[in-house]
C-alpha cells in the first residue's frame, strides 16, 4: 500500500532526516539549561550527544530516525558545541538497538510526548476522516496527520501504519459522503443522475458532456442553449440541492472528478460512489450555467450595442463629407448673393444655371438635421431589434432579477416586459416606469409618445430597459440570487456581525485607525509632507516638472536611464559561459533543484506516480506552453499522444500550476543573484495579447493587436524578474479590475507591498482599495498634469502654504461621505483581505456603479485623496519616477520572452473554452519561470567563477543584466525527454559545467 503512495525514494526519505534550514536549526537544536541538566544523566559522551539529536529531532520531525548518527551536521555540530563534546563522538550510537530506544522513551517522558496507543489512533481516525472529507489526496493527508501528532506530542507511527490509517479513512470518507446526501438520492432522481451518462442520438453525446461543455462565443444560439441546460438542470432539481452537509473542498473535488470522468468510467463506478459525484456536479453545474446565461446575455447585447456603434461612426462619417459638399457649395453661392451688381430676380436663374440643379436638389436632400442627444446610436440599435428578441425574452424568462431601493423602477420594467412577451402583447403599458432610461435616450420615447407610435415606443422601451438591466447586472445594482458571479454585493463582504471579530486585527494589520477621526490626521501629514516636496520642486521652475505660463503643470519625459556601459558586454561574457541546454533539459534541471514537477497531483486523488510521469509532464508542459500543442509535441519527442492527453487531463490545471509556480518563484528569491535584480517588494502588472484560432467566449475582435480576434493575458511580475501571477481575461475588459486578484492572491515568499501598473490598471477604486488592504499603487498615468487633484480644506489655506502647489488641487474632497462610511470601507477592504471576496469582481462593481451607491461613492473619493498624495510624491521625485519605469521595462523583457517561448502557430491560441486558455497560460508562466531560474541561477556561477579568478565584477552593474533573456536556450526543433538521461549529466550540485572563456580578453566584459 505504500508504494503506491510513495516510491521507494520517498519512503526513505520519510523515515530519515531531512535537510533543514537556518530558522529550523536555531529553533530546534537549541537547547536550554533545563535540558542540559537533563542530559547529564547520560555519562558517556557518545549516550550524551546521541541523546541530544534525539531530544532535538522528535519535536522537529514527530519521530526520531533510527540512524541517530545521520542527522544534519549542521544540528549535530551545534548541539557538540553546546554540550563541549566532540561530533565525532556521535559515531557508533545507537547500535544497540535497546539504548536508543530506552534514551528515546525517557526523552518522551521529559518532553511530555506519548507514545501511539489506542486511544490515540482513535482520535487521529477521526482527525483523519475529518480531513479526508475535505482533501483525498493520500500524501496531504499523510502530511496532514504528521502534523496533527506533532501538535499532539504523539510520536509518528512507523510510515506503513499512518498510510494504512490514511487508507482507512479515505474509504470512510467516501462512505459518510454516501451517507450524508443519501436523502437526496431518490428514486426519481437516481434515474435522473445515471441517465446523464446515457448517449442520447439527439445530442449525439451524453446529457453529462452536453451539460460541463461551455459556449465558445456570444450568439443567440448560444444564449438559447444555456437557457436549455439550466432549464434542464432545474427539471433535476439541481438548483434546489442543498449539499451543505458536505465540506466546500469535498463538494469541489467531487465535482472535478466529474468533469473529468468520462461517462464509461462512471458507469464502472460503484453507485455509492457514482451517484454523490453526480448530485456535486449537478448541483455546481446549476450555478455555473446560471451565470454563463447571465454573462451571454450581456455578452450578446452589448455585441449588438458595439456594432450599432461602429455603424454611427460610418453613418457620422458619411454626414461628415456630405457636410463639407454642402459647405463647398455655400463657397459658390455666396459669392453670388453677396455681388450687389446682379439683380435680385436674376439671382435665382444664376446659381441654377452656375451649380447645376441636380446639385442644389443633392445638397437640399442631406440637409442637417437636428440629431438627437446619442447621434442616433439607440436608432440604429434599433436595426438588431429582431436579433435581440432572439434571446432576450427566454433570458427574462428563465432568470429572475432582484435589486435594492434604487433599481425598484427597472424591476417592475423588467416584470412588465415579461408579462408582455408571454401574453404575446404588443403596446406597453400606460404608466410603465422610465426612471432608469438615460437622459440621452428619453427624447425617443418622448417622440414615439407624442406622434402615437406604439411600435416605436416599445422598441425604445425594451431597449432601454435591457440595456439598463445590462449594466445593473455589472454595477451589482441589480443580482440574480443564486448566481455566483452575479448575486447580491452585501453577500461577497463580511456580515456586520462577523466583521466584529476581524475589525481590531485588521486595522492593526493595514495600520488604519477603526475610526476616521484617527486615520484623517494620518492622510493630512502624508498630503501636506508630499505637497511640500512638490512645492520645492515647482519653485525651482527649470526642471522636468514646471508650471508653464498659465499655471499648467507641463511634465517633460524622462531622458534614458543612465546604464552603465560595462552591462551589456558583462552580460555577453556571462552568455559565452553558460551552457546550452534545450528546453526539456531546462526543466529536468529545475525540477531537480525545486521539485516543482511533484506539485502535479492527480485530479482524482490517485498517487501511484509512473515513472515515466515526470516526463511527460515535461513534454506537456513544453508543448503548451510553445503552442505546438499536445499532438504537435508528441509528433515531436516521440511520447504517444493519448499519453499526453490523459496526463494533461489529470495533472494539467491551474490548481496544480500555481503550486509548481509558486516553488519557482521562491527557489529564484532566495538565489544569491536575484537581489541584485530587487528586493521583491516592488511588482508590475500588465496585459499581453495573443491571436486565437476559431470562436471563443473570451476572444475580441482588436484591430491594434489582432487581425481577427484574441484574448489578453494579464500577468503580474516582480521586480526580480519572476512572474508570480497570471490570468487570462477579456481584450477588451478593463485591466484595472484584476490588478488587485494576485496582489491579495499572492502566495508566494516575496513581500509585496508595492505596485505599478500602466494607466489601464488606474482607478480610483484602486487606488482607494490598495492603501486600505496595506499596499502602495504606483501607476504610470498618462496626461498625469490633467488629473483633478483634491485638497482636504479651504483653497485659501492650501494656497497660502504651499503658493505653487496649492492652486493645482481645484476641488476639495468631501470627508464627511468618507467619515460616513469609514467602517463599511474597512469592512470591503477586509473582505478582499481575507480572501471572502475577489477583488476583480468587487472592483468591476464598485466601478461601474451609479452615483446613487454611496459606498461606491465613498471609495472613488478616498481613491482621489489617495490619488493626489501619490502625484504629489511622483512629480516630486525622479528617482521614484525612474523606479517605476525600471519595473516596466522589466515587464516588457517578460513579455519578450513569452513571445519567444509561445512561438508555434504563429502564437495563434488554439484552446476555446476559458479553463483550457488559463492552463496554456500558466504552463507558459511556468516554463517563463524556469528559464529565468535557470538563467539567474547560472548568471551567479559565472558570476563566482569570474571572481574566483580576480576579476572585480560591480555588483551595480549586474543589477542592469536580465534573466529573462538568453540565447544559450533551445526552444526549437525535435525535443527529446528524456528524465534519468539528463539527470545523470548534472554534478553532485545538479548544475551543468560552465563553458570556458578567456578571462583575460580585455574585450570580454569588464
Amino acid at each position: 500500500m505504500a508504494t503506491r503512495v510513495f516510491s521507494d525514494e520517498e519512503l526513505e526519505g520519510l523515515r530519515s532526516f531531512p535537510a533543514i534550514g537556518k530558522d529550523e536549526l536555531i529553533r530546534y537544536f537549541t537547547l536550554t539549561s533545563a535540558d542540559q541538566a537533563f542530559l547529564g544523566k547520560f555519562r558517556r559522551a557518545q549516550n550524551v550527544l546521541g541523546a541530544a539529536v534525539q531530544l532535538s529531532a522528535l519535536p522537529w520531525l514527530g519521530f526520531v530516525p533510527d540512524d541517530v548518527p545521520s542527522a544534519p551536521p549542521a544540528a549535530v555540530g551545534r548541539l557538540a558545541r553546546q554540550l563541549g563534546v566532540a561530533v565525532a563522538d556521535l559515531a557508533g550510537y545507537g547500535e544497540r538497538g535497546q539504548t536508543r530506544t530506552d534514551h528515546l522513551r525517557e526523552i518522551a517522558e521529559y518532553l511530555s510526548w506519548k507514545p501511539a496507543k489506542a486511544i490515540e489512533f482513535k482520535e487521529l481516525d477521526e482527525f483523519l476522516l475529518a480531513r479526508a472529507m475535505e482533501h483525498d489526496s493520500p500524501s496531504l493527508l499523510f502530511r496532514l496527520g504528521c502534523e496533527y501528532l506533532r501538535s499532539a506530542k504523539v510520536t509518528r507511527p512507523g510510515v506503513v501504519s499512518l498510510l494504512e490509517k490514511v487508507a482507512t479513512a479515505r474509504q470512510a470518507a467516501e462512505k459518510e459522503t454516501h451517507g450524508r446526501v443519501a436523502h437526496l438520492l431518490i428514486g426519481e432522481r437516481v434515474r435522473g443522475l445515471d441517465g446523464l451518462l446515457v448517449v442520447e442520438p439527439a445530442l449525439g453525446s451524453t446529457r453529462l458532456h452536453w451539460m460541463v461543455t461551455g459556449p465558445v462565443q456570444g450568439s443567440p444560439t448560444s444564449v438559447k442553449g444555456e437557457v436549455e441546460k439550466l432549464l434542464f438542470l432545474r427539471g433535476l432539481g439541481a438548483d434546489v440541492l442543498d449539499l451543505s452537509a458536505l465540506p466546500a473542498e469535498r463538494r469541489r473535488y467531487l465535482a472535478q472528478i466529474g468533469r473529468r470522468l468520462t461517462a464509461q468510467a462512471l458507469v464502472r463506478r460503484e453507485p455509492n460512489r457514482r451517484h454523490p459525484i453526480l448530485l456535486t456536479l449537478l448541483a455546481q453545474s446549476a450555478v455555473d450555467v446560471l451565470d454563463s446565461v447571465v454573462q451571454l446575455f450581456d455578452q450578446t447585447l452589448s455585441g449588438s450595442e458595439s456594432r450599432a456603434k461602429i455603424k454611427l461612426r460610418e453613418v457620422l462619417a458619411e454626414r461628415a463629407k456630405l457636410s463639407e459638399d454642402r459647405l463647398a457649395l455655400l463657397d459658390e453661392i455666396l459669392p453670388v448673393l453677396a455681388d450687389t451688381g446682379i439683380p435680385d430676380e436674376e439671382v435665382g436663374t444664376l446659381l441654377r444655371g452656375k451649380i447645376g440643379l441636380s446639385r442644389l436638389r443633392a445638397a437640399h436632400a442631406g440637409a442637417t438635421v437636428r440629431l438627437p442627444r446619442d447621434h442616433g446610436h439607440l436608432a440604429l440599435l434599433d436595426g438588431s431589434y429582431t436579433y435581440i428578441r432572439q434571446f432576450a425574452p427566454k433570458v427574462l424568462e428563465t432568470v429572475r432579477f432582484k435589486g435594492g431601493t434604487e433599481a425598484k423602477p427597472l424591476i417592475e420594467a423588467l416584470e412588465i416586459l415579461r408579462e408582455l412577451n408571454a401574453t404575446g402583447a404588443r403596446n406597453v403599458p400606460d404608466g410603465a416606469p422610465t426612471l432608469f432610461v438615460p437622459t440621452r435616450w428619453q427624447g425617443y420615447l418622448d417622440e414615439a409618445a407624442a406622434k402615437g407610435d406604439a411600435t416605436a415606443y416599445r422598441h425604445y422601451w425594451e431597449l432601454c430597459t435591457l440595456l439598463a438591466l445590462r449594466d445593473g447586472l455589472r454595477s451589482g445594482d441589480v443580482y440574480v440570487p443564486g448566481s455566483r458571479r452575479y448575486d447580491n454585493p452585501a453577500v461577497y463582504l463580511f456580515k456586520p456581525a462577523q466583521w466584529e471579530a476581524h475589525r481590531a486585527e485588521f486595522c492593526r494589520l493595514v495600520g488604519k485607525g477603526p475610526d476616521f477621526s484617527e486615520a484623517l490626521p494620518l492622510v493630512m501629514d502624508e498630503l501636506d509632507e508630499a505637497l511640500t516636496d512638490l512645492e520645492g520642486v515647482l519653485r525651482r521652475g527649470d526642471g522636468p516638472v514646471r508650471l508653464n505660463d498659465a499655471g499648467e503643470l507641463v511634465i517633460s519625459p524622462l531622458t534614458a536611464e543612465d546604464i552603465p556601459s560595462e552591462a551589456e558586454g558583462l552580460h555577453g561574457e556571462l552568455e559565452k559561459m553558460l551552457p546550452n541546454v534545450p528546453i526539456a533539459s531546462l526543466l529536468v534541471e529545475m525540477d531537480r533543484h525545486t521539485g516543482f514537477l511533484d506539485c502535479f497531483t492527480h485530479a482524482g486523488g490517485k498517487q501511484a506516480r509512473s515513472p515515466q510521469l515526470k516526463r511527460n509532464l515535461i513534454a506537456c508542459l513544453i508543448g503548451l506552453s510553445t503552442n505546438l500543442g499536445l499532438h504537435g509535441m508528441a509528433a515531436s519527442c516521440g511520447i504517444p499522444y493519448d499519453v499526453l492527453a490523459w496526463t494533461a487531463e489529470w495533472y494539467i490545471r491551474e490548481e496544480t500550476l500555481r503550486e509548481a509556480n509558486i516553488c519557482l518563484v521562491n527557489y529564484h528569491h532566495r538565489l544569491p543573484m536575484t537581489t541584485m535584480f530587487g528586493s521583491g517588494t516592488l511588482s508590475s502588472s500588465d496585459g499581453q495579447r495573443f491571436p486565437t484560432r476559431g470562436k471563443s467566449i473570451t476572444a475580441r475582435h482588436l484591430n491594434k493587436y489582432f487581425v481577427s480576434e484574441g484574448i489578453s493575458t494579464y500577468t503580474h511580475v516582480s521586480d526580480q524578474h519572476s512572474t508570480f501571477g497570471t490570468k487570462v481575461i477579456v481584450a477588451t475588459h478593463r485591466e484595472a479590475h484584476y490588478v488587485l486578484d494576485e496582489i491579495l492572491g499572492n502566495a508566494t515568499d516575496l513581500p509585496i507591498s508595492e505596485h505599478a501598473t500602466d494607466t489601464h490598471g488606474v482607478t480610483l477604486v484602486n487606488f482607494g482599495l490598495f492603501d486600505l488592504v496595506g499596499k502602495q499603487l504606483s501607476p504610470r498615468i498618462r496626461d498625469l498634469g490633467k488629473i483633478t487633484l483634491y485638497r482636504l480644506g479651504a483653497k485659501a489655506d492650501y494656497e497660502e502654504r504651499f503658493p505653487t502647489a496649492g492652486p493645482l488641487l481645484t476641488k476639495k474632497a468631501n470627508l464627511d461621505l468618507v467619515a460616513d462610511h469609514w467602517d463599511d470601507l474597512l469592512r470591503l477592504a477586509g473582505s478582499l483581505k481575507y480572501g471572502h471576496a475577489t477583488a476583480s469582481l468587487i472592483v468591476g462593481k464598485l466601478s461601474a456603479s451609479s452615483r446613487q451607491n454611496a459606498l461606491a461613492a465613498a471609495l472613488k473619493e478616498y481613491g482621489a485623496i489617495r490619488r493626489t498624495i501619490y502625484a504629489a510624491k511622483y512629480l516630486s521625485d525622479e528617482g521614484y519616477r525612474r523606479k517605476i519605469a525600471r519595473q516596466f521595462n522589466k515587464g516588457e523583457s517578460l513579455h519578450a520572452l513569452r513571445r519567444q517561448l509561445h512561438y508555434a502557430r504563429e502564437g495563434k491560441v488554439a484552446r476555446r473554452q476559458p479553463e483550457q486558455q488559463s492552463e496554456q497560460a500558466w504552463c507558459l508562466t511556468v516554463v517563463t519561470n524556469s528559464v529565468v531560474c535557470w538563467h539567474t541561477e547560472y548568471m551567479g556561477l559565472a558570476v563566482d567563477e569570474l571572481r574566483a579568478a580576480g576579476r572585480e565584477v560591480d555588483s551595480e552593474v549586474l543589477a542592469h543584466i536580465s534573466p529573462a533573456r538568453s540565447s544559450v536556450v533551445n526552444y526549437y526543433g525535435s525535443i527529446t525527454v528524456d528524465y534519468e538521461h539528463e539527470l545523470a549529466q548534472l554534478d553532485d550540485q545538479g548544475h551543468r559545467p560552465l563553458r570556458t572563456v578567456d578571462t583575460d580578453d580585455p574585450g570580454a566584459g569588464l
